[in-house]
């Protein structure tokens, strides 16, 4: 998308956004900001506000699920995300950020982890680092798949809770 097309779909002129976002990198890096905001509200109202005194499997299936496209909001964000992320492949700046989400993201979903094997809910044979990146990774990959059209979202929902469960040793 142009900015020119933004500035069209948004009733402003094409200088008004261009004055916010000289660049369409930065346009999107803020359409990125602004969409992992609306998740994060969205993931919270599913787990009931609290993300630290809920149970940590119900706070990793909501977080990983909730990468999938389900509706035209989580579709445009995802969208986003994904042109962010095609972004780094060229631009390092982008690339050192999204490492270092990378990096929080997976040490967020290993302390989930960590905490159900802490109380033995969670096997202890599992890893909880490399499990952590295991699941991102599935579900950013099905995330792409469901925005491609090769894989539908119940599906891929389907396989991350599959994934999960048999984590925990009961899928």
């Amino acid at each position: 998308m142009s900015l020119t097309e933004v500035a069209a779909r948004a009733g402003v002129s094409t200088g008004r956004v261009q004055h916010y976002f000289p660049t369409k990198g930065e346009l999107v890096e803020a359409a990125f900001e602004r969409g992992n905001e609306l998740s994060g509200a969205r993931i919270r109202a599913l787990v009931g506000g609290d993300l630290e005194g809920a149970a940590p499997r119900t706070v990793l299936t909501v977080v990983l699920t909730e990468l999938i496209a389900h509706d035209a909001e989580t579709r445009a964000h995802l969208r986003v995300r994904q042109s962010f992320t095609a972004l780094a492949l060229t631009d390092e700046a982008i690339a050192r950020r999204m490492r270092a989400d990378y990096e929080r993201f997976h040490g967020q979903v290993a302390g989930l982890l960590r905490r159900d094997r802490e109380t033995g809910l969670l096997p202890g044979r599992v890893e909880p680092g490399g499990a952590g990146v295991d699941l991102v990774a599935l579900a950013e990959g099905l995330a792409y798949y469901v925005l491609i059209g090769l894989t539908a979202p119940e599906a891929a929902r389907d396989r991350i809770v599959s994934a999960i469960a048999a984590l925990y040793g009961d899928g």
